[in-house]
């Protein structure tokens, strides 16, 4: 049997390494500082495995198939978008394999992969969580920038399937859970349906796995005209109302604003709160560290936020 040892939730954002800081006082000093501090702590937990919880943004799925959630089991390989790492990385297959079992045995059948590609999505978190070390881990990606999305409330049961496929994996482990995405944050569409989503970035939405590098060499200068911007829309008051609902344990409340209600309040960017929803499912455990900081000029307000203590 393996054990959770933990949850650790946090905010990404391609600008935390296209515009990096130069001190803690500056735009996303904070933030930078403060996932430094939980990479201490997570050293001192000592976990022997990561299930990581992130998005892909169109560098690994694509509307020619469009899965809700994707379990990696085997080969896993960094993207390398944005300046997070490319190339191998370890995965904790037998870990692996016992949450697709159990999720199975709950009624949650997730695409699988033996060679999933991860991008920024996951791997920057990854990255913050480990600091200088490599720790094995299972990627599960979920749905969160291509409409249909899966719903709040299936996302709920998915991490409490989660949780229980963890604590029933048959070798034992202290697992950390990684919940990588939001908060707030206003993206363009993404999806084929709308009539602003047209001509070439429509058919790369559709199509881009022919060309995978040449769709992500396209889309990398659109991303980097909207950073460096203090004056982007960022929702700290929701921010901190959606931290304080899962510090609480309160998801019902988040799950309850529906699509509609999460995008007007908190952006389109927001849909990532999904991995939140399911690590804090997943783990049950009360939140009793977090931090936040809104950084405009990264498009999004950067939150973290951990069951265990943060020194």
């Amino acid at each position: 049997m393996s054990e959770i040892i933990g949850l650790a939730a946090l905010s990404h954002s391609p600008f935390a390494t296209l515009l990096p800081p130069r001190d803690s006082s500056q735009p996303g000093g904070r933030f930078l500082a403060d996932a430094a501090r939980v990479a201490g702590a997570v050293e001192r937990l000592a976990p022997d495995a990561l299930v990581v919880i992130g998005p892909d943004h169109f560098h690994a799925h694509f509307y020619d198939v469009m899965p809700p959630f994707v379990l990696g089991v085997e080969e896993i390989t960094g993207f390398g978008d944005f300046g997070s790492r490319s190339g191998p990385l370890l995965s904790a297959d037998a870990l692996a394999w016992s949450i697709h079992d159990g999720l199975a045995r709950e009624g949650f059948d997730p695409a699988l992969s033996y060679a999933l590609t991860l991008d920024h999505g996951v791997v920057q978190s990854y990255e913050m969580v480990c600091g200088d070390r490599e720790i094995p881990m299972v990627p599960l990606v979920v749905n969160t920038a291509a409409p249909p999305l899966p719903g709040l409330a299936r996302c709920v049961g998915l991490g409490q399937a989660l949780g229980a496929a963890i604590r029933a994996a048959r070798s034992p482990a202290r697992v950390l859970v990684v919940a990588s995405g939001g908060l707030s944050h206003w993206l363009p569409s993404n999806d084929p349906r709308d009539p602003a989503v047209a001509g070439e970035r429509r058919a790369a939405l559709i199509h881009g796995r022919k060309n995978v590098d040449a769709f992500a060499a396209a889309r990398e200068p659109r991303v980097r005209a909207m950073g460096g911007d203090p004056g982007a829309r960022v929702n700290s008051d929701w921010d901190e109302w959606f931290l304080r609902r899962i510090a609480d344990g309160d998801l019902a409340s988040v799950v309850a604003l529906g699509d509609e209600g999460l995008e007007e309040s908190a952006g389109r960017g927001a849909h990532e709160v999904r991995t939140w929803l399911i690590g804090a499912a997943a783990t049950g455990g009360p939140l009793v560290w977090s931090s936040y900081e809104p950084v405009p000029e990264w498009i999004t307000g950067m939150g973290i936020a951990t069951t265990f203590e943060v020194n």
